[in-house]
């Protein structure tokens, strides 16, 4: 039952917007009595960020199997998994639904992605400085801190309000963080 009603509130939020989806709206969708929404999210917002939660967890897999890519190449990895996140949000109607919803005056799902840094925020940090240990096992620890935390705030923020094509910004990221790290 509650992965039908987490894909019914993904339905409503990806048709209408999480500021017009209530939990009536998504208990009659999910074919389940509201009181039973009630009972395994308890509110509107737990339900916003269990649906968050569940969709950061899809991306981070996502994110995890681009970095086993390029051959063994870290940066062009780290390039593919920026351009994986970069264009998920044209491509994920949630997440674009999320992140085009941050206008003044509108409830949205954003402060589960920007101001409650879980789970995307500590999740996508902590995987990618993982594989940063696993990549330069002899590297200052400060610095690997240093490029994982620029990594993760830059692309964030491009999802929010990108400067440049996902190409191009996938490119420029990977680029700038060996470069700090002192690989070509």
């Amino acid at each position: 039952m509650r992965e039908r009603v987490m894909d019914a509130a993904h339905e409503l939020t990806c048709a209408d917007g999480w500021d017009k989806t209530s939990l009536s709206a998504v208990a009659a969708r999910a074919q389940v009595s509201r009181p039973s929404v009630y009972k395994e999210f308890g509110t509107r917002a737990r339900l916003g960020h269990a649906l968050v939660t569940r969709e950061t967890r899809r991306l981070l897999d996502d994110i995890t199997e681009a970095l086993g890519t390029a051959d063994g190449n870290p940066r062009d990895a780290l390039e593919t998994a920026l351009l994986l996140v970069l264009t998920v949000a044209d491509r994920n109607p949630l997440l674009r639904s999320v992140v085009t919803a941050a206008r003044p005056g509108v409830d949205s799902l954003l402060p589960y992605l920007a101001a409650r840094t879980d789970p995307l925020f500590d999740g996508a940090h902590g995987l990618l400085r993982a594989w940063l240990d696993e990549r330069f096992p002899t590297r200052a620890e400060e610095d690997l801190d240093v490029v994982s935390d620029f990594v993760v705030r830059t692309a964030m923020s491009h999802l929010v309000l990108p400067t440049w094509p996902p190409e191009v910004a996938a490119g420029r990221l990977s680029r700038t963080a060996f470069r700090v790290l002192g690989e070509p």
